[in-house]
Formats: structure tokens, sequence, C-alpha cells
């Protein structure tokens, strides 16, 4: 079991995350990730030492936790009216944000600091969540859609193959994300 699994959530402990986050971020803009150390945050932090590393263990699992939490969507996707458009658009913001030089170390990192997986699956679950969202508008509308999962292996799938293993082989672009939206739709209409 992790370490992050095992913490309480809610009062000092939270008030801790958040204090060594921000302290993490705050240094990573003004210094860069490689001066990052833990006594440097544990002094930004007001914390000691002995309290991150008691929590995470190292320095890889903070900027592992940091980075997950970055990940995690701020808004719900915009309502476009109809499901094309609502799945293209969140996929085009998919492939802007996590395509980008910023979100690369952030998927690196959240990688990085659980080999357990856990991080991969919360991220993954951020984006379920995001494309429910998605989906269940569309079902209100009586729009025939395909589930979450599908969606995950047919758009999502491709697009973080190509940022981990093939970052240079094709540009992650507005284009690749409605082709592969638009794939995975005439298939569905298709197979109805």
């Amino acid at each position: 079991m992790s370490r992050r699994a095992m913490v309480r959530p809610g009062g000092r402990s939270a008030r801790v995350q958040e204090a060594v986050h921000t302290a993490v971020r705050e240094l990573q803009d003004e210094r860069g990730r490689s001066e990052l150390t833990i006594p440097l945050v544990a002094a930004r932090a007001g914390v000691t030492p002995s309290t991150i590393y008691r929590r995470w263990g190292d320095l890889q699992e903070l900027l592992s936790d940091v980075a997950v939490e970055r990940l995690q969507p701020d808004t719900p996707p915009q309502d476009h009216g109809n499901l094309a458009e609502d799945l293209a658009s969140w996929a085009e913001q998919f492939i802007e944000e996590m395509a980008s030089p910023i979100g690369r170390a952030y998927i690196r990192d959240a990688l990085l600091g659980a080999p357990d997986g856990d991080n991969a699956a919360r991220c993954s679950q951020y984006a379920a969540e995001q494309i429910g969202v998605v989906l269940a508008r569309a079902a209100e509308r009586g729009e025939g859609a395909p589930d979450v999962e599908l969606v995950l292996d047919r758009v999502v799938a491709p697009v973080m193959y190509r940022i981990l293993f093939r970052p240079g082989v094709r540009d992650l672009a507005a284009d690749y994300a409605r082709g592969l939206v638009e794939a995975l739709l005439d298939g569905c209409a298709a197979a109805r």
C-alpha cells in the first residue's frame, strides 16, 4: 500500500499536503525542477524534512504526487450541444494539455513516482470521469454513445501512446484528435 493511501484526508494532513504541493510548484517555477531538494521544499512549506520523507518517501514520490494533482482537470468538459463536437473538443484539449512540455513532464513524474501503477490509475480515472460527463450529456439528449472504456481505448490510448513512446513521429494536434473521435463514432454508427 502506498504512503498516500494511508494518509487521512482533512485536518493537519490536508494543510501539510497543500503547503508542500504549493512549495514544490513555486520552487519549480522559481528555480527549475533540477534544483529541488526535500530540505528546500520543507523550508518553503514550513515543515520538517522528516515530515516529507515520512509522507512521500523521496523527492520522486513527492513530484509524482504533485504531478497527479496537476493532471486532474479543474472544470467539466464544455457542452457544445452534440456528442461529436463535445468529444472532439475534449480530445483536443486533452492533447493540448498532455502533449505540452509541462504535460509531458507531469506524466513522466506521475508514472515514475508510483511504479505500482496507482498514479496511472488515478490519471486514467480523471480522463474516464471527463468522458463520462460527455457521454451522460449525449444520453440526456437522446444520442447514441459508446461506453467510457471504448473512448479510452480508441481516443485516449493512442494519444498517450504517442506522447510517451512516439513523441516526434506525429504532430499531436486538433486534426489528430478529431480524426480519432470521428473514427470512433463512425465505427459505433456502423455497428448499430
